[in-house]
């Protein structure tokens, strides 16, 4: 081990493993570790650096808040918050009764709105909560009773009660959701999966059949918003209007934020005392999430990633290695299937030659870049990309 690897295993928790490289500083698209490497960052901290490493919009913002006010808990509020709130309402078509709450993280997003499903229980018949298989919601206690995934749920049993989780069908939501169903949460592509799509009309039944039972349902957004698909969020690819959205991630571009986004009658569903967050809706972390969502407006960044999405993949089913069987995902949210379960090595050569990926899966490589990129970025990306899987694949 070097210096940094040492601190880091004598001093921070076993939870995850050890990192794959010690960074410093970057600029756009790319990042630069302790040893002076520089890299092409095609992952952007999962989703998250949609404008990419030390935007000037993120920095100012930074700066300017930071000199006035960063913090001033929940018994107050600042103009960035009800800024933030209308704004998100707005990108989302929440309507007029759209209303936004906020957290610190994607999973206290998702706490928020489980919470939110079990106050959809008047009577106290709706026991049920229905989520997906291999969906990934987070690690705090409820998103991970949300999570479809036995092998993170399993050291930490018993869960919160209530939640069943069904394949990723229109007959098995037929099958599932009845009266006693509090809410069916869904992401819109499962990244953690490996970035794996819904089946065709899966969000419309789901919708149809929620609205028919008196369910609620709740979209996570938290990999799929702030225009990383093409659209603000992903449900509206699907064209319809959920009961509510869980958000984190790109929308702060960098910095912590999460938050639940209501609309219509769920609107009307917390109460005074029902939830809250210290640093939830802090100005610091609501002024850069409004200069960061300013500049993907502004700068067109959700038609960038619509277009720049199929580019990309188009780039690498061209590349013709044996080890690529295809690609799927939408706009800047892509998955590339592999032949053999080799991810983990891709994602060792790639970082050899420069190049920042993820294996979502053993078969399965992440890509999630800034939505900055341009031709520049993606040509750079095929360069490093390709002798990377030579490399994996080499004969």
């Amino acid at each position: 081990m070097n210096d940094w690897q040492l601190r880091f295993d004598q001093r921070i928790m076993r939870s995850i493993g050890m990192p794959l490289a010690k960074l410093e500083h970057g600029s756009g698209a790319w990042v630069t570790d302790a040893a002076g490497t520089t890299y092409l960052d095609f992952l952007a901290g999962i989703a998250v650096n949609s404008l990419g490493h030390a935007h000037p919009v993120f920095v100012e913002a930074v700066t300017a808040q930071a000199s006035k006010l960063a913090h001033v808990s929940n018994y107050f509020t600042t103009e960035p918050a009800l800024e933030l709130a209308e704004r998100l309402v707005r990108l989302a078509g929440a309507g007029p009764d759209g209303r936004a709450w906020f957290g610190n993280s994607g999973a206290e997003a998702n706490e928020a709105a489980f919470k939110l499903a079990r106050l959809n229980n008047s009577g106290g018949a709706r026991t049920r909560v229905i989520a997906l298989v291999d969906a990934f919601h987070g690690r705090t206690m409820g998103s991970l009773a949300l999570t479809g995934k036995p092998h993170m749920r399993a050291p930490f049993e018993p869960m919160a009660g209530g939640v069943e989780h069904i394949p990723a069908t229109i007959e098995a939501l037929e099958a599932s959701i009845d009266d006693a169903v509090a809410a069916v949460f869904v992401e819109p592509i499962q990244g953690e999966a490996g970035v794996v799509e819904l089946p065709p009309g899966f969000l419309e039944a789901a919708r149809e059949l929620t609205l028919r039972h008196g369910a609620l349902l709740v979209i996570d957004e938290i990999q799929t918003g702030a225009g990383r698909t093409g659209e603000w969020f992903g449900f509206q690819h699907a064209g319809i209007t959920p009961d509510a959205i869980t958000v984190a991630k790109g929308i702060g571009g960098g910095m912590p934020i999460g938050g639940l986004i209501t609309f219509g009658r769920a609107s009307g569903l917390y109460q005074k005392g029902h939830h809250g967050s210290t640093f939830g809706g802090n100005p610091l972390a609501t002024a850069v999430a409004n200069a960061v969502l300013g500049e993907i407006e502004r700068a067109g960044l959700v038609d960038n990633a619509a277009v720049r999405g199929p580019q990309l993949r188009r780039r690498i089913e061209a590349i013709g290695s044996p080890l690529v069987e295809g690609t799927r995902g939408r706009g800047l949210l892509v998955g590339v299937a592999l032949s053999a379960p080799v991810a983990g090595d891709v994602v060792a050569h790639a970082m050899r030659h420069g190049l920042i990926v993820n294996a979502a899966n053993d078969t399965t490589i992440r890509i999630a870049p800034p939505l900055i990129i341009g031709d520049a970025e993606i040509d750079e990306f095929e360069t490093r990309f390709t002798r990377a899987l030579a490399d994996a694949h080499p004969y």
